[in-house]
Protein backbone atom coordinates (compact mmCIF):
# COMPACT_ATOMS: atom_id res chain seq x y z
CA UNK A 1 0.00 0.00 0.00
CA UNK A 2 1.35 3.56 -0.10
CA UNK A 3 3.45 5.39 2.28
CA UNK A 4 1.87 6.73 5.32
CA UNK A 5 2.59 11.13 4.82
CA UNK A 6 5.18 11.80 7.31
CA UNK A 7 4.13 13.62 10.99
CA UNK A 8 7.53 13.85 12.67
CA UNK A 9 9.55 17.58 12.45
CA UNK A 10 13.03 17.10 11.48
CA UNK A 11 15.71 19.52 10.08
CA UNK A 12 16.30 19.47 6.59
CA UNK A 13 19.74 20.46 5.58
CA UNK A 14 20.13 22.85 2.85
CA UNK A 15 22.76 23.61 0.46
CA UNK A 16 23.96 26.86 -0.89
CA UNK A 17 21.64 29.81 1.01
CA UNK A 18 23.75 30.25 3.94
CA UNK A 19 21.35 28.00 6.41
CA UNK A 20 22.59 24.87 8.25
CA UNK A 21 19.36 23.17 8.60
CA UNK A 22 15.54 24.97 8.44
CA UNK A 23 13.04 22.68 10.85
CA UNK A 24 9.38 22.27 9.34
CA UNK A 25 6.72 21.72 11.61
CA UNK A 26 5.35 18.74 9.55
CA UNK A 27 7.47 18.39 7.22
CA UNK A 28 4.72 19.98 4.16
CA UNK A 29 2.63 22.78 5.94
CA UNK A 30 3.20 26.04 5.29
CA UNK A 31 5.11 28.82 3.32
CA UNK A 32 8.28 27.26 1.85
CA UNK A 33 11.41 28.69 3.83
CA UNK A 34 13.53 27.35 0.55
CA UNK A 35 12.68 26.05 -3.12
CA UNK A 36 11.10 22.88 -3.15
CA UNK A 37 12.87 19.70 -4.37
CA UNK A 38 12.24 16.95 -6.72
CA UNK A 39 14.13 14.17 -7.63
CA UNK A 40 13.41 12.92 -10.68
CA UNK A 41 14.36 9.01 -11.73
CA UNK A 42 13.84 7.32 -15.20
CA UNK A 43 15.59 5.42 -17.32
CA UNK A 44 15.80 7.91 -20.35
CA UNK A 45 16.30 11.47 -20.43
CA UNK A 46 18.30 12.25 -23.29
CA UNK A 47 19.83 9.41 -25.06
CA UNK A 48 16.37 8.73 -27.08
CA UNK A 49 14.19 11.48 -28.17
CA UNK A 50 10.97 9.77 -27.83
CA UNK A 51 8.00 10.63 -26.17
CA UNK A 52 8.87 10.16 -22.32
CA UNK A 53 12.35 12.09 -22.91
CA UNK A 54 10.18 14.92 -24.31
CA UNK A 55 7.75 15.01 -21.87
CA UNK A 56 10.10 14.44 -18.72
CA UNK A 57 12.46 17.79 -20.33
CA UNK A 58 9.72 19.91 -20.86
CA UNK A 59 8.78 18.92 -16.89
CA UNK A 60 11.89 19.84 -15.47
CA UNK A 61 11.80 22.96 -17.25
CA UNK A 62 8.43 23.83 -16.13
CA UNK A 63 9.37 23.36 -12.19
CA UNK A 64 12.40 25.28 -12.34
CA UNK A 65 10.56 28.68 -14.65
CA UNK A 66 8.76 28.48 -11.39
CA UNK A 67 11.77 28.40 -8.55
CA UNK A 68 11.51 24.46 -7.63
CA UNK A 69 14.57 23.02 -7.88
CA UNK A 70 15.28 19.58 -9.35
CA UNK A 71 17.87 17.14 -9.86
CA UNK A 72 17.79 14.39 -12.57
CA UNK A 73 19.00 10.41 -12.04
CA UNK A 74 19.38 8.71 -15.26
CA UNK A 75 21.26 6.72 -17.84
CA UNK A 76 23.16 8.47 -20.71
CA UNK A 77 25.66 7.79 -23.59
CA UNK A 78 28.76 9.18 -24.47
CA UNK A 79 27.22 11.89 -27.05
CA UNK A 80 23.77 11.93 -26.15
CA UNK A 81 21.45 13.11 -29.59
CA UNK A 82 19.76 15.45 -26.91
CA UNK A 83 20.28 18.75 -24.65
CA UNK A 84 18.77 18.10 -21.36
CA UNK A 85 16.80 20.55 -19.43
CA UNK A 86 17.98 20.90 -15.84
CA UNK A 87 20.89 19.33 -13.57
CA UNK A 88 21.64 15.51 -14.47
CA UNK A 89 23.41 13.02 -12.87
CA UNK A 90 24.48 10.27 -15.20
CA UNK A 91 23.99 6.26 -13.39
CA UNK A 92 26.24 3.45 -14.71
CA UNK A 93 24.05 1.81 -17.40
CA UNK A 94 24.73 -1.13 -20.20
CA UNK A 95 23.06 -1.73 -23.69
CA UNK A 96 20.07 -3.65 -23.89
CA UNK A 97 20.50 -7.63 -25.30
CA UNK A 98 19.36 -7.55 -28.55
CA UNK A 99 18.22 -3.03 -28.18
CA UNK A 100 21.63 -1.19 -27.57
CA UNK A 101 20.42 1.87 -28.28
CA UNK A 102 18.39 1.09 -24.71
CA UNK A 103 20.54 1.85 -21.77
CA UNK A 104 19.63 -0.52 -18.12
CA UNK A 105 21.25 0.93 -15.07
CA UNK A 106 23.29 -1.65 -12.94
CA UNK A 107 24.70 -0.16 -10.08
CA UNK A 108 23.48 2.51 -7.67
CA UNK A 109 27.05 4.35 -6.72
CA UNK A 110 27.83 5.59 -3.46
CA UNK A 111 28.95 8.91 -5.00
CA UNK A 112 25.54 9.21 -6.14
CA UNK A 113 23.93 8.38 -2.66
CA UNK A 114 25.72 10.89 -1.28
CA UNK A 115 24.82 12.99 -4.34
CA UNK A 116 20.60 12.68 -3.20
CA UNK A 117 21.33 12.72 0.43
CA UNK A 118 23.03 16.25 0.13
CA UNK A 119 20.00 17.25 -2.49
CA UNK A 120 17.57 16.65 0.58
CA UNK A 121 14.46 16.38 -1.91
CA UNK A 122 10.98 17.02 -0.70
CA UNK A 123 9.23 14.26 -3.32
CA UNK A 124 10.94 11.62 -5.16
CA UNK A 125 9.26 10.81 -8.20
CA UNK A 126 10.12 7.91 -10.66
CA UNK A 127 9.53 7.89 -14.34
CA UNK A 128 10.99 4.13 -15.04
CA UNK A 129 10.16 1.28 -12.46
CA UNK A 130 14.03 -0.35 -13.54
CA UNK A 131 16.30 -1.27 -10.70
CA UNK A 132 17.46 2.27 -10.23
CA UNK A 133 13.41 3.14 -9.74
CA UNK A 134 13.51 0.27 -7.43
CA UNK A 135 16.50 1.47 -6.00
CA UNK A 136 15.14 5.34 -5.64
CA UNK A 137 11.72 4.24 -4.42
CA UNK A 138 13.89 2.00 -0.99
CA UNK A 139 16.02 5.47 -0.95
CA UNK A 140 12.41 6.73 -0.29
CA UNK A 141 11.24 4.88 1.84
CA UNK A 142 14.38 4.35 4.49
CA UNK A 143 14.70 8.46 4.47
CA UNK A 144 10.96 8.69 5.10
CA UNK A 145 10.31 11.01 1.58
CA UNK A 146 6.89 10.66 -0.49
CA UNK A 147 7.52 9.05 -3.45
CA UNK A 148 5.38 9.81 -6.50
CA UNK A 149 5.46 7.22 -9.97
CA UNK A 150 4.67 8.13 -13.36
CA UNK A 151 3.55 5.39 -16.01
CA UNK A 152 4.74 5.95 -19.53
CA UNK A 153 5.98 2.99 -20.79
CA UNK A 154 2.74 0.15 -21.60
CA UNK A 155 5.63 -2.65 -20.75
CA UNK A 156 3.20 -5.94 -20.96
CA UNK A 157 2.17 -4.71 -24.56
CA UNK A 158 5.38 -4.52 -25.75
CA UNK A 159 6.29 -8.96 -25.09
CA UNK A 160 4.56 -10.48 -28.15
CA UNK A 161 6.59 -8.36 -30.50
CA UNK A 162 9.54 -10.33 -28.64
CA UNK A 163 7.84 -13.76 -28.21
CA UNK A 164 7.59 -13.04 -24.29
CA UNK A 165 4.18 -13.43 -23.85
CA UNK A 166 4.53 -16.09 -20.90
CA UNK A 167 5.81 -13.19 -18.88
CA UNK A 168 3.19 -11.01 -18.11
CA UNK A 169 1.74 -12.79 -15.41
CA UNK A 170 4.93 -11.67 -13.87
CA UNK A 171 5.28 -8.31 -15.00
CA UNK A 172 2.13 -7.79 -13.54
CA UNK A 173 3.18 -8.60 -10.24
CA UNK A 174 6.37 -7.16 -10.04
CA UNK A 175 3.87 -4.05 -11.06
CA UNK A 176 1.51 -4.12 -8.65
CA UNK A 177 5.14 -4.66 -5.91
CA UNK A 178 6.63 -1.40 -7.37
CA UNK A 179 3.38 0.88 -7.98
CA UNK A 180 1.44 0.00 -4.44
CA UNK A 181 4.07 1.40 -2.67
CA UNK A 182 3.99 4.77 -4.06
CA UNK A 183 1.53 7.74 -2.88
CA UNK A 184 0.74 8.46 -6.56
CA UNK A 185 0.59 7.07 -9.92
CA UNK A 186 0.65 9.26 -12.60
CA UNK A 187 -1.16 8.01 -16.15
CA UNK A 188 -1.27 9.99 -19.85
CA UNK A 189 -4.84 8.43 -20.62
CA UNK A 190 -8.01 7.11 -18.25
CA UNK A 191 -7.77 3.97 -20.30
CA UNK A 192 -4.64 3.27 -19.00
CA UNK A 193 -5.43 4.34 -15.24
CA UNK A 194 -8.34 1.40 -15.97
CA UNK A 195 -6.03 -1.05 -17.44
CA UNK A 196 -3.26 -0.52 -14.04
CA UNK A 197 -6.67 -1.30 -11.87
CA UNK A 198 -7.96 -4.00 -13.47
CA UNK A 199 -4.59 -5.80 -12.52
CA UNK A 200 -4.66 -4.80 -9.27
CA UNK A 201 -2.72 -1.02 -9.08
CA UNK A 202 -4.71 0.31 -6.05
CA UNK A 203 -2.47 3.53 -5.10
CA UNK A 204 -4.03 6.33 -6.02
CA UNK A 205 -4.24 7.11 -9.87
CA UNK A 206 -4.49 10.61 -11.33
CA UNK A 207 -4.51 11.88 -14.69
CA UNK A 208 -1.35 13.18 -16.16
CA UNK A 209 -1.93 13.88 -19.77
CA UNK A 210 0.71 15.57 -22.64
CA UNK A 211 0.04 18.51 -24.24
CA UNK A 212 0.62 20.33 -27.50
CA UNK A 213 2.39 23.60 -28.88
CA UNK A 214 -0.68 24.36 -30.91
CA UNK A 215 0.93 27.22 -32.54
CA UNK A 216 3.75 25.30 -33.57
CA UNK A 217 1.82 22.26 -34.53
CA UNK A 218 -0.94 23.70 -36.67
CA UNK A 219 -2.73 23.55 -40.14
CA UNK A 220 -0.70 27.19 -41.09
CA UNK A 221 2.41 25.04 -41.37
CA UNK A 222 1.28 23.13 -44.68
CA UNK A 223 4.21 23.65 -47.03
CA UNK A 224 3.32 23.25 -50.80
CA UNK A 225 7.11 23.90 -51.36
CA UNK A 226 8.33 21.15 -49.03
CA UNK A 227 5.65 18.33 -50.84
CA UNK A 228 6.73 19.34 -54.12
CA UNK A 229 10.61 19.35 -53.07
CA UNK A 230 9.58 15.92 -51.72
CA UNK A 231 7.89 14.87 -55.21
CA UNK A 232 4.55 14.99 -54.30
CA UNK A 233 2.28 16.10 -56.53
CA UNK A 234 -0.21 18.77 -55.99
CA UNK A 235 -3.71 17.09 -55.20
CA UNK A 236 -2.65 14.04 -54.37
CA UNK A 237 -2.97 13.00 -50.41
CA UNK A 238 -0.06 11.84 -48.64
CA UNK A 239 -0.29 9.22 -46.17
CA UNK A 240 2.01 9.81 -43.06
CA UNK A 241 3.68 8.15 -40.23
CA UNK A 242 5.68 9.69 -37.63
CA UNK A 243 7.58 7.61 -34.58
CA UNK A 244 10.36 5.39 -33.73
CA UNK A 245 10.75 2.85 -36.47
CA UNK A 246 10.80 -0.35 -34.35
CA UNK A 247 8.07 -3.22 -35.06
CA UNK A 248 6.08 -2.67 -32.26
CA UNK A 249 4.88 0.67 -33.38
CA UNK A 250 3.00 -1.26 -35.80
CA UNK A 251 5.09 -0.87 -38.54
CA UNK A 252 3.55 -4.25 -40.09
CA UNK A 253 0.19 -2.82 -40.60
CA UNK A 254 1.11 0.37 -41.72
CA UNK A 255 3.70 -1.62 -44.43
CA UNK A 256 0.77 -3.62 -45.60
CA UNK A 257 -1.66 -1.00 -46.00
CA UNK A 258 0.42 1.31 -47.79
CA UNK A 259 1.09 -2.03 -49.78
CA UNK A 260 -2.95 -2.61 -50.68
CA UNK A 261 -3.39 0.90 -51.72
CA UNK A 262 -0.50 0.74 -54.27
CA UNK A 263 -2.25 -2.33 -55.58
CA UNK A 264 -5.48 -1.26 -55.35
CA UNK A 265 -4.05 1.67 -57.61
CA UNK A 266 -5.49 4.28 -55.19
CA UNK A 267 -3.52 7.70 -55.97
CA UNK A 268 -1.82 8.27 -52.78
CA UNK A 269 1.93 9.08 -51.23
CA UNK A 270 3.48 7.57 -48.10
CA UNK A 271 5.63 9.26 -45.69
CA UNK A 272 7.70 7.77 -42.85
CA UNK A 273 8.93 10.21 -40.41
CA UNK A 274 11.43 8.87 -37.64
CA UNK A 275 14.52 6.90 -37.20
CA UNK A 276 14.76 3.88 -35.53
CA UNK A 277 16.80 0.21 -35.76
CA UNK A 278 14.47 -1.17 -38.55
CA UNK A 279 14.45 1.36 -40.91
CA UNK A 280 16.51 0.25 -43.43
CA UNK A 281 14.01 -3.40 -43.68
CA UNK A 282 11.39 -1.20 -43.83
CA UNK A 283 12.79 1.26 -46.72
CA UNK A 284 13.61 -2.20 -48.45
CA UNK A 285 10.26 -3.10 -47.96
CA UNK A 286 8.61 0.47 -48.95
CA UNK A 287 10.27 1.43 -52.35
CA UNK A 288 8.05 4.24 -52.93
CA UNK A 289 7.79 5.41 -49.55
CA UNK A 290 10.22 8.68 -48.85
CA UNK A 291 11.96 8.66 -45.42
CA UNK A 292 12.84 11.77 -44.13
CA UNK A 293 14.62 10.50 -40.89
CA UNK A 294 14.30 12.13 -37.47
CA UNK A 295 12.92 15.77 -37.92
CA UNK A 296 11.94 17.79 -34.63
CA UNK A 297 10.87 21.36 -34.18
CA UNK A 298 9.16 22.78 -37.11
CA UNK A 299 10.69 20.79 -39.45
CA UNK A 300 8.52 18.21 -37.53
CA UNK A 301 5.29 20.68 -37.84
CA UNK A 302 5.69 21.10 -41.39
CA UNK A 303 6.06 17.48 -42.48
CA UNK A 304 2.83 16.78 -39.98
CA UNK A 305 0.60 19.77 -41.87
CA UNK A 306 1.64 18.93 -44.77
CA UNK A 307 0.39 15.46 -44.52
CA UNK A 308 -3.23 14.54 -45.57
CA UNK A 309 -3.68 11.25 -43.67
CA UNK A 310 -1.80 9.88 -40.14
CA UNK A 311 -1.86 6.62 -39.91
CA UNK A 312 -0.41 4.63 -36.71
CA UNK A 313 -1.12 1.31 -35.61
CA UNK A 314 0.77 1.23 -32.98
CA UNK A 315 -1.10 -0.62 -29.65
CA UNK A 316 1.53 -0.06 -27.07
CA UNK A 317 1.11 3.51 -26.55
CA UNK A 318 0.31 4.93 -23.16
CA UNK A 319 -0.43 8.34 -24.93
CA UNK A 320 0.12 8.91 -28.29
CA UNK A 321 2.55 12.41 -28.71
CA UNK A 322 2.82 11.86 -32.18
CA UNK A 323 -1.25 10.96 -32.44
CA UNK A 324 -1.99 14.46 -30.87
CA UNK A 325 0.74 16.54 -33.07
CA UNK A 326 -1.14 15.42 -35.84
CA UNK A 327 -4.42 16.13 -34.71
CA UNK A 328 -3.47 20.10 -33.58
CA UNK A 329 -1.85 20.13 -37.57
CA UNK A 330 -5.44 19.49 -38.47
CA UNK A 331 -5.22 16.00 -39.67
CA UNK A 332 -7.00 12.86 -39.25
CA UNK A 333 -5.90 10.45 -38.33
CA UNK A 334 -6.42 6.56 -38.24
CA UNK A 335 -5.08 4.80 -35.09
CA UNK A 336 -5.24 1.11 -33.15
CA UNK A 337 -8.75 0.89 -30.71
CA UNK A 338 -5.93 0.70 -27.90
CA UNK A 339 -5.20 2.47 -24.79
CA UNK A 340 -3.68 6.00 -25.44
CA UNK A 341 -4.92 6.64 -28.67
CA UNK A 342 -8.93 6.02 -27.90
CA UNK A 343 -8.40 8.75 -25.24
CA UNK A 344 -7.46 10.98 -27.97
CA UNK A 345 -9.38 10.05 -31.30
CA UNK A 346 -13.48 10.17 -31.56
CA UNK A 347 -13.94 7.67 -33.86
CA UNK A 348 -16.15 8.62 -37.12
CA UNK A 349 -15.14 12.27 -36.02
CA UNK A 350 -11.99 13.27 -35.55
CA UNK A 351 -10.73 10.06 -37.40
CA UNK A 352 -10.89 5.97 -36.87
CA UNK A 353 -10.44 3.81 -34.68
CA UNK A 354 -9.49 0.20 -36.11
CA UNK A 355 -9.16 -3.54 -34.03
CA UNK A 356 -5.38 -3.60 -33.33
CA UNK A 357 -3.31 -5.45 -35.81
CA UNK A 358 -6.71 -5.81 -38.25
CA UNK A 359 -5.00 -4.69 -41.60
CA UNK A 360 -8.44 -5.54 -43.54
CA UNK A 361 -9.62 -2.22 -41.36
CA UNK A 362 -6.88 0.02 -41.05
CA UNK A 363 -6.90 -0.48 -44.96
CA UNK A 364 -10.59 0.72 -45.35
CA UNK A 365 -10.31 3.22 -43.15
CA UNK A 366 -7.25 5.13 -45.09
CA UNK A 367 -8.70 4.18 -48.08
CA UNK A 368 -11.74 6.23 -47.06
CA UNK A 369 -10.25 8.87 -46.45
CA UNK A 370 -7.24 9.20 -49.44
CA UNK A 371 -10.38 8.91 -51.39
CA UNK A 372 -12.73 11.92 -49.92
CA UNK A 373 -11.45 14.96 -49.36
CA UNK A 374 -14.28 16.11 -47.70
CA UNK A 375 -14.01 13.81 -45.50
CA UNK A 376 -10.48 14.54 -44.56
CA UNK A 377 -11.22 18.03 -44.34
CA UNK A 378 -14.48 17.43 -41.67
CA UNK A 379 -12.49 15.18 -39.73
CA UNK A 380 -9.07 17.32 -39.79
CA UNK A 381 -11.15 20.59 -38.49
CA UNK A 382 -12.33 18.42 -35.58
CA UNK A 383 -9.15 16.96 -34.63
CA UNK A 384 -7.98 20.30 -34.60
CA UNK A 385 -10.53 21.75 -32.21
CA UNK A 386 -10.24 18.25 -29.89
CA UNK A 387 -6.59 18.69 -29.63
CA UNK A 388 -6.38 22.60 -28.70
CA UNK A 389 -7.99 20.89 -25.37
CA UNK A 390 -4.53 19.73 -24.24
CA UNK A 391 -2.66 22.94 -22.93
CA UNK A 392 0.94 22.35 -21.82
CA UNK A 393 1.25 24.78 -19.26
CA UNK A 394 -2.41 23.85 -17.36
CA UNK A 395 -1.46 20.51 -17.71
CA UNK A 396 1.89 20.59 -15.61
CA UNK A 397 0.31 23.17 -13.27
CA UNK A 398 -1.98 20.41 -12.57
CA UNK A 399 0.80 17.81 -12.38
CA UNK A 400 2.63 20.45 -10.11
CA UNK A 401 -0.41 20.92 -7.90
CA UNK A 402 -0.58 17.32 -7.46
CA UNK A 403 3.24 17.29 -5.90
CA UNK A 404 1.35 19.91 -4.08
CA UNK A 405 -1.40 17.97 -2.61
CA UNK A 406 1.05 14.88 -1.68
CA UNK A 407 3.25 17.27 0.30
CA UNK A 408 0.41 18.84 1.93
CA UNK A 409 0.79 22.00 0.68
CA UNK A 410 -2.72 25.19 1.34
CA UNK A 411 -4.54 25.53 -2.07
CA UNK A 412 -4.17 28.57 -4.15
CA UNK A 413 -6.10 30.27 -6.99
CA UNK A 414 -6.31 28.10 -10.40
CA UNK A 415 -3.29 29.69 -12.57
CA UNK A 416 -4.58 31.19 -15.79
CA UNK A 417 -4.50 28.94 -18.71
CA UNK A 418 -2.46 30.15 -21.62
CA UNK A 419 -4.95 29.00 -24.04
CA UNK A 420 -7.55 30.56 -24.11
CA UNK A 421 -9.24 27.23 -25.53
CA UNK A 422 -7.33 25.21 -23.07
CA UNK A 423 -9.80 22.42 -21.15
CA UNK A 424 -10.15 23.91 -17.39
CA UNK A 425 -8.29 21.67 -14.47
CA UNK A 426 -10.55 19.14 -12.86
CA UNK A 427 -10.35 20.92 -9.30
CA UNK A 428 -8.66 23.87 -7.76
CA UNK A 429 -4.30 23.96 -7.62
CA UNK A 430 -1.80 24.14 -4.72
CA UNK A 431 1.07 25.57 -4.73
CA UNK A 432 4.23 23.46 -4.19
Amino acid sequence: MPAAPRTSARPVPVQGDGAAYIARGDGYGGAPARPRRLALFTGNYNHIPDGVSLTLNRLVRHLEARGDEVLVFGPTVADPPMEHAGTFVPIPSLPAPGRSEYRLTVRFPRNVRERLDAFAPDLIHIATPDYLGIQALRWAKAHGIPAVASYHTHFASYLKFYRLGFLEGALWKAARWFYNQCERVFVPSESVGDVLREHGIVAPIRLWTRGIESDRFSPARRSASWREALGFQTGVPVVSFVGRLVWEKGLDVFAEVVERLERAGIPHHSLVVGDGPVREELEARLTRTHFTGHLAGDDLAVAYASSDVFLFPSETETFGNVTLEAMASGIPTVCADAPGSRSLVEDGVTGFLCPPGEIAAFFDATASLVRSGGQRARMGAAARRAALAYDWTAIMNRLRADYADVLGAPPVPEPVLSDPGARPAARPAVAW
